[in-house]
């Protein structure tokens, strides 16, 4: 008999996606960071940490098959000076590119369109000395789930927080818990981060999620 926290087999391209057994909640999960995504098919978590980013969670209503993305995106109008217009049109695509390939992937598996449903998490103002990336991540994301005509079900947006999420693809539960900015600055420094490897990324047509 296999072992209760042995993890079920990632879907093929997932491999590299950081897995544990959860002890709390006693079940096999997978943690993203920004600019990742994953889907299961199978009773599995997906928890991870946003600050100004954000994270779509969508999945098969009635099929149980879904996945969560997490990206940030700032947008052609940002004013900060280390994003030049290249670096940030190749941030845009990425927006663009993490939505797609998390809807296709879960179109891959079985899911229908007409039974996707949505939830929209993240875009908080928690880098310091900048316009509001969260914002603009937020105002990106409801435009394109608009233009895709896809509906957010659930929310939890804005604010100064960064949040901590944990999505349940099969039954499309969620658990945030927000976290005190002043005490937790690891988010903020993370995002810093991120946003000095989107400005090295190269074009669109280069780009490569695994």
């Amino acid at each position: 008999m296999s072992n209760k926290s042995e993890l079920p087999k990632a879907l093929a391209g997932f491999e590299h996606v950081n897995r544990y057994w959860d002890r709390q909640l006693q079940l096999p999960a997978a943690k993203i960071l920004p600019g990742e995504f994953y889907v299961s098919i199978q009773g599995e978590m997906i928890a991870t940490v946003l600050g100004s980013c954000i994270s779509a969670c969508i999945r098969d209503r009635k099929l149980g098959i879904g996945g969560m993305n997490h990206f940030m995106l700032p947008d052609s109008g940002s004013k900060h000076s280390s994003w030049e217009s290249s670096e940030v049109s190749a941030s845009l695509r990425y927006g663009n590119w993490a939505m797609e390939f998390l809807i296709n992937e879960i179109l891959k598996q079985g899911g229908q369109r007409k039974n996707l449903e949505v939830k929209l998490f993240g875009g908080g103002q928690v880098l310091a000395n900048m316009t509001d990336i969260g914002r603009r991540n937020i105002d990106f994301a409801f435009a394109y789930l608009k233009n895709e005509q896809l509906n957010v079900v659930a929310q939890d947006v804005g604010d100064i927080y960064p949040r901590k999420v944990l999505y349940f693809p099969d039954t499309g539960a969620v658990k945030i818990k927000k976290l005190k900015k002043h005490h937790n600055d690891t988010v903020e420094k993370r995002e810093q981060e991120y946003i000095r490897t989107i400005s090295k990324a190269p074009s669109a047509g280069e780009i490569e999620l695994f």
